[in-house]
C-alpha cells in the first residue's frame, strides 16, 4: 500500500539522517530559532500586556491582540530560518535545506491558522480548532494525507448498505461541532438583536431567543452529521435505544428546557422581576435554557432550576404590580396601654420615606404572648424591587424611637431562680 511505502521510505530518510551532519546543522537553525524567538516573546508579551491594559478598548479585542503577539516567536523561529535558506541561495555556505523548508511550511501553516481561529472566543475551542487544522495541515505538507485517510477509511463496520468508518466518524465530529458554533455564534447575535426590540416584552425577547437557539442547533447538529455521509435514515435504527436513553439521561435537562418556555409562555416569571424562592430573594437576571440566574442585593447570582420554578411555591413581588404590603411583628411590656401603642406604632410607621401614606399602617393586637403584649404592624410600599428588609429595619428603628420618646418598655424574658436550703 502507498502509505506503507511512504513509512518505509520515511525510515530510510531517519537512518541516513542520524549520520548526516546536514540534518544536525537544520535542526540546530531551527531551535536556534525557536530559542531566540522564545527570549524575544518573554521581553515583548509584558510590554504588549501592559500596554493594552492603558487602553479603554473591549475585552475581546484585548485578547485578540495579546493572542496574536503571543505568535512573535513563532515569527522570530520562521525569520532565523528564511535567512539560513537564503544564506545557503547564496552560497555562503552549502547544507542540504529540505527539513528546512519542511519546518517553514509547518511554522507558517501554524501561523495562519492561529490567526484564522481568533474569531473564535471560547479558549479551549479556540485551541481544538487550531490543533485539528494545523494536524490536517502538516499531514498534507508531509504529503501523506491522502495515505492517512485511507488508512482510517479502512478500519470500520458495515451496517447495512452504510460503511462507518473511523474517517467517517471523525470528519462527523469535527463537522457537528463546527456547525455547533456556527449556529450558537448566530444565535447570540439573534439575541443582541431581538434584545434591542423596544416593541416587545422582556419574556417575549427571551422567548424568542431560545426558540432560535434550540432550532439553529437542532439543524447545525442534522448538518453535520449528512456532511459526513451519514445517511439520517440509518438513525431510525438507534431510534429506540437513543429515545430511551435520552429519556432517562436528559430528563431533568429536557424538563427545565420546557419549564422554562413555559414560564415565558404564561409570563409568570420574566427578566427583571423580583422573585423570592424559599429563602433566595432578589432579581431574574437571566432566563437560560436550564436554569433562571436570581442575583440578590449581595450581588450573589443563584443559579435555580427552571423546573423548580413550576413545580414549587415562587413569589413573584412584581407580578401584575410592585404595590405590596409588608408587616412587622413586635411586643411590649404587659404595663403598657395597648390602646396607646396602637396609635405610636401607625404614627411610627408613616415616617419612612418607602411607607406608602394611603392606604395608611394600620396596627393589630395580635395576642397575649408569654412575656409581652404583641402587635403587628402592617404598612404599604409601592417599591418591592428595592428591597424589603431594608424598609423593615426603617419601620423598627422608627418604633424604637417612638418607643423611647415615649418611655415604653420592651420586654425581655424572666426567669426566677428559688434557692432552697433543705436539711
Amino acid at each position: 500500500m502507498n502509505w506503507q511505502l511512504k513509512v518505509k521510505e520515511f525510515l530510510d530518510y531517519l537512518d541516513e539522517a542520524v549520520i548526516s551532519v546536514d540534518v544536525w546543522i537544520q535542526l540546530g537553525i531551527i531551535l536556534l530559532g525557536f530559542v531566540f524567538g522564545f527570549f524575544v516573546r518573554k521581553v515583548f508579551l509584558p510590554k504588549v500586556k501592559y500596554y493594552l491594559s492603558l487602553r479603554n478598548w473591549h475585552l475581546r479585542l484585548d485578547a485578540v491582540i495579546y493572542n496574536i503577539c503571543k505568535l512573535s516567536m513563532q515569527v522570530i523561529a520562521i525569520s532565523v530560518i528564511f535567512v539560513a535558506s537564503q544564506l545557503v541561495d547564496n552560497k555562503v555556505f552549502e547544507i542540504d535545506t529540505q527539513i528546512l523548508k519542511l519546518a517553514s511550511s509547518l511554522i507558517t501553516a501554524w501561523i495562519l491558522i492561529r490567526l484564522f481561529v481568533q474569531f473564535i472566543e471560547n479558549n479551549a475551542l479556540r485551541q481544538a480548532a487550531a490543533t485539528i487544522g494545523w494536524f490536517i495541515a502538516a499531514l498534507s505538507i508531509v504529503g501523506v494525507l491522502d495515505e492517512t485517510t485511507q488508512a482510517l477509511d479502512a478500519v470500520g463496520i458495515n451496517i447495512g448498505d452504510f460503511r462507518l468508518s473511523a474517517l467517517t466518524l471523525i470528519k462527523g465530529v469535527i463537522s457537528i461541532f463546527a456547525f455547533i458554533y456556527i449556529a450558537s455564534f448566530i444565535s447570540s447575535i439573534i439575541e443582541r438583536k431581538v434584545t434591542r426590540i423596544e416593541g416587545l416584552t422582556p419574556s417575549s425577547k427571551v422567548l424568542i431567543s431560545k426558540i432560535s437557539k434550540v432550532t439553529l442547533l437542532t439543524f447545525a447538529i442534522l448538518m453535520g452529521i449528512t456532511s459526513a455521509g451519514v445517511d439520517l435514515s440509518l438513525l431510525a435504527v438507534f431510534s429506540g435505544a437513543v429515545g430511551l436513553g435520552i429519556g432517562f439521561g436528559l430528563q431533568k435537562v429536557v424538563s427545565n428546557l420546557f419549564s422554562g418556555m413555559l414560564l415565558l409562555l404564561d409570563n409568570s416569571i420574566k427578566p427583571g422581576d423580583i422573585i423570592q424562592l424559599d429563602e433566595t430573594f432578589g432579581w431574574v437576571d437571566k432566563m437560560g435554557a436550564r436554569y433562571t440566574s436570581i442575583v440578590t442585593r449581595d450581588n450573589k447570582a443563584f443559579l435555580i432550576p427552571n423546573e423548580d420554578f413550576v413545580t414549587q411555591r415562587v413569589v413573584n413581588w412584581s407580578h401584575g404590580d410592585t404595590f405590596v404590603r409588608t408587616d412587622v411583628v413586635f411586643g411590649v411590656d404587659y404595663g403598657e396601654n395597648p390602646h396607646k401603642i396602637i396609635e405610636i406604632a401607625t404614627e411610627a410607621a408613616g415616617k419612612p420615606e418607602r411607607v406608602c401614606k394611603n392606604p395608611v399602617p394600620m396596627c393589630h393586637f395580635a395576642g397575649f404572648g408569654e412575656s409581652s403584649l404583641d402587635f403587628k404592624l402592617r404598612f404599604w410600599i409601592s417599591d418591592a424591587e428595592n428591597g424589603l428588609t431594608n424598609v423593615r429595619g426603617d419601620v423598627l428603628l422608627a418604633l424604637w424611637d417612638a418607643f423611647t420618646e415615649n418611655n415604653i418598655k420592651i420586654p425581655y424574658p424572666h426567669r426566677e431562680i428559688i434557692m432552697r436550703n433543705e436539711k
